[in-house]
């Protein structure tokens, strides 16, 4: 029975402890003493050391101050002015405005095995102070590096042809991805752009050359649709004008006006009609 009690005391010991810890931020004594020293010696230098506790935040930035290693408040500081204490106070500036960088030029093996050169530009932004601080080291340098490598690996599942008719899709994948991978670091991904596929010598020489193909064979087709459709026309034309042997006579004769108008040296005496009509029924 003793034992027990033995035991329970320096566990509820503990417990006290911890909790007196914790409703004093977690920095212990020696923490809360280091803290009273430095507030000690900003009263002591009072005109000279309000130059080095206040500090200006920008609307457009959050501070994110650490004390004695650990996140004061648990939400960042800013806009406006801040209070810091020497030597036991940091603080980190997060810019909260949208960044965009772009990706330099990779040398991608399509699915089709076609080497290409795509560059983009990644748009985006810091929603989460702490979280870019505290869970990534350089939040700017890891998200440009996701983004190179998002891009290879999304674009070398394409063939040449998707790459080049579906970038927006493309882009969409890919910003869906950095925006999940990115999310712990506290960044949103707004906006991913292909700018620019660079193909080699030869297949641009060889894509010419199919489209060329491709027209000429479009424009015999089309070609070849409007002489049927005229020798329909004639047809039509023949037999109207062998139902009616009136609409040939005027035919005639306007052929024969026709050639009157030109200047040449050929006279054409014109026949009846009724003439050759009998000659061809003898």
């Amino acid at each position: 029975m003793d034992l027990n009690i033995d035991t329970q005391v320096p566990s509820q010991k503990r417990e006290s402890k911890q909790l007196v810890d914790a409703i004093k931020g977690g920095i212990g004594v020696c923490g809360w003493f280091l803290l009273i020293i430095s507030a000690v010696f900003v009263v002591i230098t009072f005109p000279l050391s309000i130059w080095f506790c206040v500090k200006i935040i920008k609307e457009y930035e959050r501070a994110v101050v650490f004390r004695l290693g650990r996140i004061t408040s648990g939400k960042p500081s800013g806009p406006g002015l801040m209070f810091i204490l020497p030597c036991t106070d940091t603080f980190i500036k997060v810019d909260l405005r949208v960044i965009s960088f772009a990706i330099p030029p990779q040398e991608i093996l399509t699915k089709d095995s076609v080497t290409t050169t795509v560059d983009g530009v990644v748009y985006y932004r810091i929603y989460n102070a702490i979280k870019s601080v505290a869970n990534v080291y350089n939040v700017n340098l890891a998200t440009a590096q996701l983004s190179q490598t998002t891009l290879r690996n999304i674009l070398g599942t394409q063939t040449l042809s998707s790459i080049l008719s579906n970038r927006e899709d493309i882009a969409h994948n890919i910003q869906s991805i950095l925006d999940n991978a990115t999310h712990e670091w506290g960044v949103n991904v707004e906006r991913v752009e292909m700018r620019d596929v660079r193909l080699p010598v030869q297949m641009q020489r060889a894509m010419a050359a199919e489209a060329e193909a491709t027209r000429e064979a479009r424009a015999k087709v089309i070609a070849a649709e409007g002489e049927m459709n005229a020798s329909r026309a004639l047809k039509e034309a023949s037999m109207v004008i062998c139902e009616s042997p009136a609409a040939l006579q005027l035919r005639y004769l306007q052929t024969l006006a026709t050639i009157a108008t030109e200047n040449n040296s050929t006279i054409v005496f014109p026949l009846p009609i009724d003439i050759l009509q009998g000659l061809s029924k003898k």
